[in-house]
């Protein structure tokens, strides 16, 4: 299938967007005051925001994609509760007016030059550098994949070419193990793992199924969540619907002919266990975007090495960050775009007038854990994993508000805030209260 070979082929996670009007892969500008690399949820909002600071013609976004996907609706794409269509746009439709899209992949990028060279051989030069490229998704390193997602029961709401499956093998369920993994790796968006689990067991109910299912998440990590204070409300939710958690267990096999997956435990390795699947959901191992880690701009791991405090890099002054694709100490989600939008607006908008940045990123993220077809748990939280919750309500309770903002209010406000530079700051959701979304 030609959707797995682009899986076999590694591309970058992030999956984008990017305009101008035009497009073209060697402009006869090749010099930029701006240049924004990736068009992913960062990129786009950013070069909105720059498009507003150094003006039209001086922004340019570097994106190879044609499609911009809102990916934390996937969640919800794998249950079948929204359409895989609904959750993406063409990249034209969503660049900033006034931005030039280079429409190729970033192959190099030479910071000590100040250029950065794509896949068609064309170099670019800038004066700044915004960095947004995402994450990697590494299917391959776990064996028999991404081969195995040719094979029925098999899923994975982390990609475009496998989030239709996960509701197939939902939809296809009959009786036995539903297994649900979290990978030995950083992962965007922690909670997703076991949001697709809650939904599935409240779709099997709906559908008389449930008595004959045991539903599994067998986690890498050795808690449920990383934030107490939810993780707590997140266990009794686990009791309540009798689901089997396993921790500290890594998948290192999937044998889809057989329909088998096959567990390590970290804990004493080496130990592995081997569980029959009825459906399977596979989060992806998850690592550096490859050009940043061959890069001078990479930490010893391989993330964009910038200040948890201001999104400027640390060695290069010129070159900025957000998103996935850095090494800030906080959960890779879309909330924590938003908050950093900000936050890096207004570091560049002084570093412009040699001024020192004067704004500091409490590492502010959120996670909507979609506990069922109409409740979210809605998790707010900073550096420290202390909560910053924005309602003034107990968040890790069950809300059937919170599902109708994670469904349908997110959306548009990402579509038509977040990627026009018009919706972020130290705490998003704050914006809808403003909305009067009470």
């Amino acid at each position: 299938m030609a959707a797995l070979r682009r899986l076999r082929q590694c591309h970058p996670t992030y999956i984008a967007l990017s305009q101008f009007h035009t497009s073209s892969h060697a402009s006869a500008k090749q010099h930029y005051k701006m240049l924004v690399l990736g068009g992913g949820s960062g990129g786009i909002s950013m070069s909105a925001r720059m498009k507003r600071m150094f003006g039209a013609g001086n922004v340019a976004v570097v994106e190879p994609s044609e499609m911009h996907y809102y990916q934390p609706i996937w969640t919800l794409v794998g249950a079948g509760a929204k359409t895989l269509t609904s959750s993406g746009r063409s990249t034209a439709s969503v660049m900033p007016s006034g931005v030039k899209w280079v429409k190729s992949k970033v192959q190099e990028i030479n910071p000590d030059k100040n250029t950065v060279l794509t896949d068609d051989g064309t170099e670019i030069s800038y004066e700044y550098l915004i960095v947004a490229l995402g994450l990697q998704l590494h299917f391959e390193k776990i064996k028999g994949l991404p081969e195995g997602f040719d094979h029925p029961k098999i899923g994975s709401n982390y990609s475009v070419e496998t989030v239709g499956k996960t509701w197939k093998a939902l939809q296809d369920f009959k009786e036995g193990n539903a297994v649900f993994t979290f990978p030995n790796t950083p992962v965007k968006c922690a909670g997703a793992p076991q949001k697709i689990m809650y939904l599935t067991d409240a779709y099997l109910r709906k559908t008389g199924k449930r008595a004959k299912a045991n539903i599994i998440y067998n986690t890498s990590l050795p808690v449920l969540f990383g934030i107490k204070k939810y993780a707590d409300s997140l266990w009794e939710i686990v009791k309540q619907r009798d689901l089997q958690i396993n921790m500290r267990q890594n998948l290192i096999e999937v044998r889809a002919d057989k329909q088998e997956a096959v567990f390590e435990n970290l804990d004493k390795p080496g130990e592995t266990k081997v569980f029959q699947y009825e459906m399977l959901h596979v989060t992806p191992p998850m690592g550096p975007n490859l050009v940043v880690k061959g890069s001078q701009l990479a930490d010893e791991v391989g993330w964009l090495d910038i200040s948890k405090d201001n999104l400027q890099h640390n060695r290069y002054p010129n070159v900025f960050g957000i998103g996935d694709c850095t090494n800030l100490p906080t959960a890779k989600t879309g909330a924590a775009v938003a908050a950093q939008s900000a936050i890096l607006n207004r570091t560049i908008s002084r570093v412009l007038k040699n001024e020192k940045p004067d704004r500091t990123y409490d590492g502010y993220t959120s996670c909507p854990l979609v506990t069922s077809y109409n409740t979210v748990i809605l998790a707010e939280f900073d550096y420290n994993g202390q909560p910053l919750e924005t309602f003034p309500v107990n968040q890790a309770k069950e809300s059937r508000i919170m599902y109708h903002m994670k469904a349908d209010v997110m959306p548009h406000l990402y579509w038509h805030g977040l990627l026009r530079g018009l919706w972020g700051g130290p705490a998003p959701y704050r914006k809808i209260l403003h909305l009067g979304m009470k």
